[in-house]
């Protein structure tokens, strides 16, 4: 059978056979609860149906079941996070709408040099930072063209042929791990940023904002992205090789052609960008000062995303991808003439939103069922061990188990658990949550972890083994980075206790 087949098997088949297990002092609603957390656990790992129909489980197991009427099932998938993601996701469309995400791009690789080495910096520092803000797919299959262009321009006059297979091998990965990296700086970076932060407000009442995310993730998100960069040309050879390259052929004519492509700044580009800072503006003051006026983080993020519907645009915007996928044709935008427009902000990701809606209803499950209380009193056995030895080793199962299922699945499966050993341990529940929200986004090994690795593998100019050495050693890199953050800088920023 395939692995499809067994997946769906298996689903249902572990939910029954679970309601005839009674662990001792496991009420019926707990076992209901795991019962159905098995079932979508192996329908995620295996993925034999679409990740968001598994995530809509909730809203038929847990009322029929008992575990929670369907009011209680369904305010997971209205959570104010949803809509956070819901408008930033239209934001990142506004941004790719008007191309403004190319120019920031080329500026930044035209900002750092021309040098092989710098050329490989600017090209991850460029994807690291448009990851922060736009999908970690969209971010790499705009920069991989641009990559893929660059590398011959870099290397055309340099004959050694295993130094030119390097550079663009460096530079391809380069984009991908960026892709993975850039978005855990920001709360909407990234997925699994987002069902945390709901995750907490659904477990604890409390406001995980924009900024406050911000000030604990961005210094060791950019740390690992330097440590990333100099790990790779320095084990791919680059920066020793690079002096012997001719110092007058560079990419910087090739950069100035793409921008001079683009042609110069205009009205949209201003108007998303003046907005996007708004935005971001928004969030800093209500984080400090305003947080009376504004209780949420998603009703800033909506009212930028309704400030570009309203705004009429100048000049018709090139058709994107996704556009011509959804079949919209040019006369859309004299019906829509207006910076962001339904027809492209309706492109969104709906399906990952769905997901979060599960991961948040699967995780109040938990906590109304009484499972999350059971698994913390039968886990009592961890209390034994060193409080930085639990936390290095949730990081390292999550980053690990994050290789061969989805991230955002792996997050909604543990966040509930991780909350329960954080009771049971008396320690905050924060370090571990973050521990794992973190770690989830930093699988770096193989081509099905996630979609900047399969993007950049698909080109067949990437060997298995080099990214499998390569993503192990900054898999290693990337745990040691973040425990060590989680462990001595988040009870500073944050003033937790253990």
């Amino acid at each position: 059978m395939s692995r499809n087949t067994v997946g769906l098997i298996l689903g249902p088949l572990l939910f029954i056979l679970m309601l005839f297990i009674r662990p001792s002092g496991m009420e019926e609603p707990a076992r209901f609860t795991a019962a159905a957390t098995l079932w979508m656990a192996v329908w995620w790992i295996t993925e034999c149906m679409p990740i968001a129909v598994t995530a809509l489980l909730p809203l038929i197991i847990f009322p029929i079941c008992g575990v929670m009427n369907i009011k209680q099932a369904g305010s997971g998938y209205s959570d104010p996070v949803i809509f956070l993601f819901i408008a930033c996701f239209m934001l990142a469309t506004a941004i790719e709408k008007w191309n403004l995400h190319r120019r920031i791009a080329l500026n930044i690789i035209r900002f750092v040099g021309s040098k092989p080495s710098m050329v490989i910096l600017g090209f991850m520092l460029a994807t690291g930072f448009l990851s922060m803000w736009l999908s970690n797919t969209a971010t790499t299959i705009m920069m991989l063209p641009i990559g893929l262009s660059l590398s011959v321009v870099v290397t055309e006059d340099f004959s050694d042929k295993k130094f030119k297979a390097n550079f663009t091998t460096v530079v391809l990965l380069g984009i991908a791990y960026a892709s993975s990296i850039g978005g855990i700086a920001t709360l909407i970076g990234t997925p699994t940023n987002i069902l945390f932060a709901g995750a907490v407000a659904k477990n604890f009442n409390e406001d995980i904002s924009f900024i406050s995310w911000m000030i604990f993730a961005f210094p060791p998100t950019f740390i690992l992205l330097i440590s990333a960069w100099f790990y790779m040309v320095w084990a791919f050879g680059i920066r020793k090789n690079e002096k012997m390259l001719n110092p007058d052929k560079d990419a910087a004519n090739k950069i100035d052609a793409y921008l001079k492509e683009i042609g110069p700044l205009n009205f949209e580009e201003i108007t998303v960008a003046a907005v996007f800072g708004l935005a971001v503006l928004g969030w800093i003051l209500r984080a400090f000062w305003l947080k009376d006026i504004i209780p949420n983080d998603s009703i800033v993020a909506l009212i930028a995303m309704t400030i570009l519907f309203m705004i009429p645009a100048r000049k018709k915007s090139k058709v994107s991808e996704g556009e011509k996928n959804a079949h919209i044709d040019e006369d859309s935008y004299k019906k829509y003439p207006t910076i962001l427009d339904w027809q492209t902000a309706v492109n969104i990701p709906w399906g990952v939103i769905l997901l979060f809606g599960g991961g948040l209803s699967l995780a109040m499950a938990f906590e109304v069922s009484g499972l999350a209380a059971w698994i913390g009193k039968s886990l009592t056995i961890f209390e034994i061990l060193p409080f930085f030895l639990i936390l290095l080793m949730v990081l390292t199962l999550v980053n690990f188990l994050t290789e061969i299922t989805s991230n955002v699945a792996t997050v909604s499966m543990v966040l509930p658990v991780l909350v329960a050993i954080s009771k049971s341990l008396e320690i905050h529940p924060y370090y571990l949550m973050i521990g794992a929200t973190c770690a989830a986004s930093c699988a770096f090994m193989l081509p099905v972890a996630t979609a900047p690795n399969a993007i950049v593998y698909g080109t067949e100019k990437i060997k298995i083994g080099q990214m499998i050495k390569s993503g192990f050693w900054l898999n290693i890199i990337s745990i040691i980075i973040y425990t060590l953050f989680i462990y001595y800088t988040l009870p500073l920023i944050w003033d937790l206790g253990k």
